[in-house]
């Protein structure tokens, strides 16, 4: 990973640019570094995308999920149902944090937790709810950015979003992530191409630009592999496990 992960992660952005992908990404990951990782399901609005479908995924890598009550169930119905296993994760994440940074010697792996929240300002609203345990600590949400996403082709549109999404989330954005895709004709030199759209949308919500994920599968197609990515700022291979369910 191109950075240092918090304790706790919201991951937040428009509908289709890739929130759950990197969530999933993410979760995944820091459990393969030895972290004991929950990931956040809190997307209660969109049926489709929502990393509780990965649960047999996740938890067969170690990954603890919680889920929309009903998603438990194996059903897409849109009911706004969160458990109450949220907050507890998040405080405990912070509690680690906390001991660790005064100096005690911990001998539990380190709890991390990734909230996947919803699309949009409407799927960020679940947020409200958590902004003060949120707040509590030095948690990071992260803006997922995606040039080829209709709506918010332009910097200017996407920070729109942005700011409409803090404004309902309660919660301030901290850094973009220029997830720029398109799906699976999604190339090393598209992802290229789409880096100063990031670095503008970075630019106009203030904060910085954390990274820019490359699908391994554009990667690998690559005739000089990982070479292909020189000049990229912080570079995030990810794989890409979501995918449209008429595809």
């Amino acid at each position: 990973m191109p950075f240092d992960l918090a304790p706790v992660t919201v991951v937040v952005g428009h509908y289709g640019a890739g929130k759950t992908t990197f969530a999933l990404n993410l979760a995944l990951d820091a459990a393969a570094a030895g972290c004991a990782v929950t990931l956040a399901d809190m997307d209660v609005v969109n049926p489709y995308f929502r990393s509780s479908e990965y649960a047999e995924l996740l938890e067969g890598r170690g990954v603890r999920l919680i889920a929309p009550v009903f998603a438990r169930a194996g059903t897409s119905l849109d009911v706004p149902s969160l458990t109450g296993e949220v907050v507890p994760a998040i405080q405990a994440a912070y509690a680690w944090q906390r001991a660790s940074d005064g100096g005690e010697r911990l001998a539990a792996p380190r709890p991390v937790v990734i909230v996947d929240a919803g699309g949009d300002d409407v799927g960020a609203t679940a947020l409200a709810r958590f902004a003060a345990a949120l707040a509590a600590g030095p948690g990071e949400v992260l803006y997922v950015a995606n040039a080829y996403r209709n709506l918010t082709r332009k910097a200017a549109e996407a920070v729109a979003v942005l700011r409409e999404i803090e404004a309902r989330a309660s919660v301030p954005v901290t850094a973009v992530v220029g997830n720029s895709h398109l799906q699976g004709e999604t190339t090393v030199a598209l992802v290229r191409d789409a880096v100063p759209f990031a670095q503008a949308v970075a630019e106009g919500a203030g904060v910085p630009l954390r990274c820019v994920t490359v699908p391994k599968s554009a990667i690998q197609r690559e005739s000089d592999g990982r070479g292909a990515l020189a000049g990229l700022p912080d570079v995030y291979p990810v794989e890409v496990y979501v995918s449209p369910p008429w595809s």
